[in-house]
């Protein structure tokens, strides 16, 4: 329906073009001072100005329509569901939200069947999912080894292509199959499963994720096995970007840690920064971390840091712990506009370290965001700061400025900090990454460190 009626006015849009063209032509011939070939051309060009300007005005009332046709009528249904399970992560949440969203709402029956052990997930308490017929006949109709997408069911419980003439749907992904009955699914809008599918993607990865994590955790007490699955959500390596020299430095106090960071093109001349620290230790803070990264990886419009941060923080509130939040701050520099687009949810100030004729100065980046995950959030504030090439950026968690010396001061307020600082800008973001470091450790005086110390520079180059 949302294809037909973007088609329909796409028409429309180039019929209007035509037939001015046609007027335009028909008013400038007539003209004694005026040829017929020049009368084409400028009719010509008025016909492609006009064309290009039907596009773009299909292209946003497309994504008018789109939001319409998804939001209104049965399709709603399905829609409310898929913003639910995108915060979803484990079963227990999935079950809420088919009960309240498909069967309170819907008033469909829903069976979700592990097929490699023919293990029920789920069944909705109703004769149709619940009855061993049904069950037998989807079992010998859908076994194991179908081909992951998403399919239409008849009266007969078998396979049809016309949705016209279904009674139900299901998703197979991973040998897993959700399966839906619904007496109205014809009129689901199909634009709605593809989001569907991918959403149910997304959601078997997050629970598989966290049930793996606790599974080793409370099973073999293997912490080794939980850093590796941990380390696995920060990158591997940095990527090369052009005009942005970038370096991490990542050291855990324990095996297994709450700080977390990472590194995202957007596009040739933006790319996303987010560095964070979960509060506490121990796998709650991983499992919060794993979480935070995965969420902001399934944002779609990355450029919109207020949606992100409000995502992030639904997200560990989801988690249903008690006392589990982050600092973070996520950034977006532009290498073209030379600007860094900012929002700092309490972290410890991050840093510009500009050059001036006269050396090196900071410039903190101030918080201008509550904890997230914890409280209720306010309107979000945006700031936006010029960039100057050789600027370099320093984001670190508070393990870095927090590290006391033996008279219990921290190395955050001193002065031998702040010359550390300006005297490594002018080298690599690596080398200044290294220094850095190198000071943390000879401060602590070479003791065991107190907390996570995680730091991300970037140096902007011409």
């Amino acid at each position: 329906m949302y294809k037909l009626r973007r088609k329909a006015l796409f028409v429309l849009s180039g019929f209007f073009c035509v037939l001015f063209f046609v007027l335009l032509t028909n008013f400038l011939v007539p003209s004694k001072d005026v040829t017929f070939s020049f009368a084409f051309v400028v009719a010509l060009v008025m016909f492609c100005i006009l064309l290009a300007a039907s596009t773009f005005s299909d292209n946003a009332l497309g994504e008018k329509l789109k939001e319409t046709v998804l939001f209104t009528k049965e399709t709603e249904i399905l829609s409310s569901f898929i913003a639910k399970i995108r915060f979803a992560y484990t079963l227990d949440d999935l079950f809420m939200i088919i009960k309240q969203e498909l069967e309170d709402r819907g008033d469909c029956s829903v069976l979700f069947v592990d097929r490699e052990s023919e293990y029920v997930i789920y069944n909705s308490p109703d004769r149709i999912v619940s009855d061993e017929q049904t069950m037998q006949t989807l079992e010998r109709n859908f076994p194991a080894r179908h081909t992951d997408g998403v399919y239409f069911i008849d009266d007969e419980l078998g396979i049809v292509s016309n949705r016209d003439k279904s009674r139900a749907f299901f998703i197979a992904y991973q040998k897993k199959h959700f399966y839906v009955f619904c007496r109205y699914t014809r009129l689901f809008d199909p634009i709605v499963f593809t989001q569907l599918y991918d959403e149910f993607v997304s959601f078997t990865s997050r629970s598989a994720i966290i049930a793996e994590l606790t599974r080793i955790s409370e099973l073999s007490k293997e912490w080794n096995m939980v850093a590796e699955t941990q380390r696995s959500f920060l990158p591997k390596s940095i990527p090369q970007i052009k005009h942005l020299d970038i370096a991490a430095y990542f050291r855990p106090l324990v095996n297994v840690s709450g700080d977390y960071y990472t590194v995202l093109p957007i596009t040739e001349t933006k790319t996303l920064l987010m560095l964070g620290d979960v509060s506490g230790k121990g796998l709650a803070a991983a499992l919060v971390m794993g979480i935070v990264i995965n969420t902001v990886k399934n944002v779609k419009n990355k450029e919109d840091l207020p949606t992100m941060v409000r995502s992030v923080d639904r997200a560990i509130k989801g988690m249903k712990f008690d006392d589990k939040y982050t600092v973070v701050f996520v950034g977006i520099i532009d290498t073209e506009a030379m600007t860094i687009t900012y929002v700092n949810a309490s972290m410890s100030d991050p840093i510009i370290i500009t050059k001036t004729p006269g050396g090196f100065n900071l410039k903190p980046l101030e918080s201008n965001c509550s904890l997230v995950g914890i409280i209720e959030l306010e309107d979000i504030v945006v700031e936006t700061r010029q960039l100057f090439y050789d600027d370099m950026i320093l984001i670190a968690t508070d393990g870095v400025s927090e590290v006391m010396d033996d008279e219990g001061i921290e190395l955050g307020d001193t002065e031998l900090f702040r010359q550390t600082l300006q005297n490594s800008a002018f080298k690599s973001a690596q080398h200044f990454v290294n220094d850095i470091s190198d000071l943390v450790l000879e401060y602590n005086g070479n003791k065991k460190l107190r907390d996570d110390v995680t730091m991300l520079a970037v140096k902007i180059e011409r």
